[in-house]
């Protein structure tokens, strides 16, 4: 399966402008069931929280994070996405 590809430049543009950094930014993904502790592993020191859906499926999880950088920003993403099933909110 070949995944999407984002323009990464035209992302870091956005959050740049949306303010300085440092600066709380918080994360959104959708994953299938049992997949959850995946996303926790790419952010140990951080709370999540997560919803299940009605059918049981999928869990939204929610992080938010202090981060450094737009880059810092983007790397987690790219993390995120090797995430069979992810959706990034």
């Amino acid at each position: 399966m070949d995944k999407k590809k984002f323009d990464k430049e035209n992302f870091k543009e956005k959050l740049e402008a949306s303010g300085e950094f440092p600066q709380l930014y918080m994360f959104k993904f959708i994953v299938p069931s049992g997949k959850e502790n995946q996303i926790a592993a790419l952010f140990p020191t951080h709370e999540i929280t997560t919803k299940a859906s009605s059918g049981g499926k999928y869990v939204s999880t929610t992080i938010q994070a202090m981060m450094k950088n737009a880059d810092q920003i983007i790397a987690l993403y790219e993390q995120a996405a090797e995430i069979e099933g992810l959706i990034s909110l």
